[in-house]
């Protein structure tokens, strides 16, 4: 599979996730949420840039929810709860949101 943007084609699996997390860029993560039916606001801008930050810049990583609802109530000065992250991503925070994020599936198995 693949999707356009601004003229180029992005290759993705058959979930709909980038094939190379290279390809992505700010274009990109919106062409995923209008297929996803989300409007990117700037929290949801906050928890994409921590996914990216986390897999990117720290050993691969894919945090579990409640490190997402740890880190972003620090950096949002308030105290989420899995409600709010479910609000901006309803298909799960951390593989919906992954996916917009332009990052691999999450491979393990559940967990908060």
């Amino acid at each position: 599979m693949a999707i356009e943007v601004n003229g180029k084609t992005i290759a993705t699996t058959a979930a709909g996730y980038l094939e190379n997390y290279a390809d992505w860029d700010e274009d990109v993560a919106r062409a995923l949420a209008a297929i996803e039916n989300i409007e990117l606001t700037e929290t949801h801008w906050d928890v994409i840039k921590y996914l990216r930050s986390e897999y990117i810049d720290n050993g691969q990583n894919q945090p579990m929810e409640r490190a997402v609802l740890k880190d972003m109530g620090k950096l949002w000065g308030t105290k989420p709860t899995s409600k709010d992250l479910y609000t901006l991503f309803p298909l799960a925070p951390t593989k919906q949101g992954t996916k917009i994020a332009g990052l691999p599936a999450v491979m393990r198995k559940g967990g908060y």
